[in-house]
C-alpha cells in the first residue's frame, strides 16, 4: 500500500487542521482517498463526489486506455452528523441499477463514517476500533489503551500519532530532541560500523597486495639466477628496476 499525504501534517506547535487528507494506492492500483471533517461544511459530499472523479481522471495518461482506469474508494470520517435520516454510524454508496440494483459500474464507492453516531461498547474490533481511537482517545486511560491496543501494532502507532498531535510546544521539542538524540547515536554507529568494514576491507587488500609483492620477489629471484635481463623480469613481475637492483646486489 504506497501513502500519498495530499495535505502535509502541519507542525503542532503552528495550528492543527482541520481537515486529514490522504490518497492510498493498493497494489492493484485501486486509490483510497480519506479524509477527516471538523467542521461541517456545506456541499461536503459533492465535494466527495469531485475528488473521487478528479482522482479517476488523473489515472489517464496520454495514450492510456478506459480498461486501464482502477477504482476509487471515498472514506470520509465526520466529526458532525452528515445524514440525519440514517440511524447507523456507517453508510456505503455506490453506482447501482435503479431498476434491479445491480452493480454494474464498480469503479466508484463512498463511505460516510458520522462519529457522533457511534457509541463505544467493549470487544470493538476493526472498524469500530479506529472509531474508539477518532472519538474516545483524549478520554481513553493507560489502563484502557494497553487493553483496546493488545497486539495489535497498527492501533498503537495509530494512538501514538494522535498523542504527539495533541502535545504542547514544550512536549514537542522535547520529543524532537529525543528523536534527535537517538538519530546521531544510530548515526554514530553506522558511521563505526562503516569506518570498520573500510578497515577490514584496506587490510585485506593490503594482505593481498603484499601477498601478490611476495610471490613476484620470489620469481625475480629465480629469474635473476637464471639470468634473465632486468626489462624481462620488470615486465613479467611489474617489480621496480630498484627492487630488482636490489634483489640482485643482495
Amino acid at each position: 500500500m504506497e501513502y500519498i499525504p495530499t495535505n502535509l501534517e502541519p507542525e503542532i506547535r503552528i495550528k492543527k487542521q482541520s481537515i486529514l487528507d490522504v490518497l492510498c494506492t493498493d497494489k492493484n492500483g485501486s486509490k483510497y482517498i480519506i479524509e477527516m471533517q471538523n467542521a461541517k461544511e456545506k456541499g461536503f459530499e459533492k465535494r466527495a463526489v469531485y475528488y473521487a472523479s478528479k482522482t479517476y481522471a488523473t489515472q489517464m495518461d496520454k495514450g492510456g486506455k478506459y480498461s486501464d482506469l482502477k477504482e476509487v474508494i471515498f472514506i470520509a470520517i465526520t466529526d458532525f452528523v452528515m445524514f440525519p435520516e440514517k440511524e447507523a454510524y456507517i453508510s456505503t454508496h455506490s453506482i447501482r441499477d435503479t431498476e434491479t440494483n445491480e452493480h454494474d459500474l464498480k469503479d466508484f464507492s463512498f463511505a460516510f463514517i458520522e462519529l457522533p453516531k457511534y457509541k463505544k461498547h467493549d470487544g470493538a474490533q476493526g472498524v469500530d476500533e479506529w472509531c474508539d481511537l477518532f472519538k474516545y482517545a483524549a478520554k481513553t486511560s493507560e489502563a484502557d489503551l494497553k487493553r483496546i491496543i493488545g497486539s495489535d501494532l497498527v492501533i498503537e502507532h495509530a494512538y501514538e500519532a494522535l498523542n504527539q498531535f495533541n502535545w504542547n510546544e514544550t512536549e514537542l521539542i522535547a520529543y524532537e530532541q529525543e528523536i534527535k538524540r537517538i538519530m546521531d547515536n544510530r548515526a554514530a554507529d553506522d558511521y563505526i560500523r562503516d569506518k570498520r568494514q573500510e578497515i577490514e576491507a584496506r587490510g585485506k587488500a593490503e594482505g593481498k597486495a603484499e601477498g601478490e609483492t611476495k610471490k613476484a620477489i620470489e620469481i625475480a629471484k629465480k629469474m635473476l639466477i637464471k639470468g634473465k635481463d632486468i626489462a624481462e623480469i620488470i615486465e613479467f613481475t611489474d617489480l621496480s628496476k630498484e627492487q630488482i637492483e636490489k634483489l640482485k646486489s643482495s
